[in-house]
């Protein structure tokens, strides 16, 4: 299998790519053979755009059997704890359309986007495979995409709202929308640092949920070593 491991940053998968290290099969490049499966690194950068363009150059070049995003996100209730790690089954871009003297109207509801328009299902970027991979069992859960992080009360309600979300992040909705309209199977795991709330880094655990995500993907490191 010829995996793509995107993540928006270096340091959210910094332990996974110094555990992996020894196994990796050139001295300039971050592609590394595990079994009989090979990874290959891409640091997208932040935000929709950047992950669009650096994925979709990436697949341009090259062909992958998969895409699997890791990264970090907010989650909007308290059933999911901080530090939790979860695979996003369904996407939605949450600031996509218009505001219209204080209302927000959805780019589906002006009509722009229809319903189950590829590569939308009934409104939604849905994630097929999410069981994919071997390795720990993780909540599966909806989740919205912005360009903005939401950090007012009004922002916050408007989302939980119109689209009920469980994890917020600036990536995800982008890498399902490519691959699904390139055909490329997926997979998006994020972990929880903080909730959704106006914004207090005081109360982020950025730390703890790298530890997580890196903790799920060196288990499914290990799970592709012994395959």
């Amino acid at each position: 299998m010829n995996i793509l491991l995107i993540a928006a940053t270096e340091a959210e998968i910094a332990p996974l790519t110094e555990y992996i290290e020894p196994f990796r099969t050139s001295a300039n490049g971050q592609t590394y053979a595990l079994g009989n499966a090979r990874i290959s690194l891409l640091i997208t950068g932040v935000g929709m755009v950047a992950t669009a363009y650096n994925l979709t150059k990436q697949l341009a070049k090259n062909n992958y059997d998969m895409v699997l995003q890791a990264g970090v996100g907010g989650a909007f209730s308290n059933s999911i704890a901080i530090g939790d790690v979860v695979v996003v089954e369904r996407e939605r871009f949450a600031d996509l359309g218009a505001e219209d003297n204080g209302e927000y109207i959805d780019i589906f509801d002006l009509g722009l986007l229809q319903a189950n328009e590829k590569p939308f299902t009934d409104k939604w970027l849905e994630a097929p495979e999410v069981n994919l991979l071997k390795g720990p069992e993780l909540k599966k859960v909806s989740g919205v995409t912005v360009n903005t992080v939401s950090g007012s009360t009004g922002t916050i309600q408007r989302i939980i709202d119109m689209y009920s979300p469980d994890v917020e992040s600036m990536e995800g909705a982008a890498m399902h929308y490519i691959c699904l309209q390139e055909g490329v199977s997926f997979v998006q795991i994020r972990a929880v640092s903080n909730y959704v709330e106006p914004r207090n880094k005081s109360k982020w655990q950025m730390g703890e949920a790298i530890k997580n995500l890196n903790d799920v993907l060196k288990a499914i490191a290990d799970g592709l070593k012994q395959a």
